[in-house]
């Protein structure tokens, strides 16, 4: 029987805006950004090319967390490798649960050469 399971994911895409870096009250470093994936196709009806835009939400913890409040900006591409998690919580006002799924990242390449820091555009 197979008893294993697979959560990882994979993204390339360019930032929406600048990371928003916080600190835990232990010290650690915790980084949130959003990154946007463009699938683009060609339309068979009319002919005219197609996109569709996807965001995803992304936190990274620690030393990455940090290193990414330093060097990435608006518009950096980006590689990273993640786990999906989904958050709950309850709505103040409507006692409703929410629900929202980010990817909480464990490896990032940064991949625009003016990001470039030397390090062939891997995070030091």
């Amino acid at each position: 029987m197979f008893n294993r399971s697979v959560n990882k994911t994979i993204l390339a895409g360019n930032l929406g805006k600048d990371p928003e870096i916080k600190f835990l009250p232990n010290g650690n470093a915790v980084c949130n950004f959003s990154i946007a994936t463009t699938e683009s196709w060609k339309n068979k009806q009319t002919g005219e090319y197609e996109n569709e835009t996807e965001w995803h939400n992304l936190t990274v913890y620690g030393k990455l967390g940090e290193l990414c409040g330093q060097y990435l900006k608006k518009g950096a591409k980006v590689y990273v490798e993640g786990k999906l998690k989904t958050r709950k919580w309850q709505d103040k006002t409507t006692g409703q649960d929410k629900y929202a799924t980010g990817i909480i990242v464990s490896e990032l390449q940064i991949m625009d050469s003016k990001n470039d820091n030397g390090n062939g555009g891997q995070a030091p």
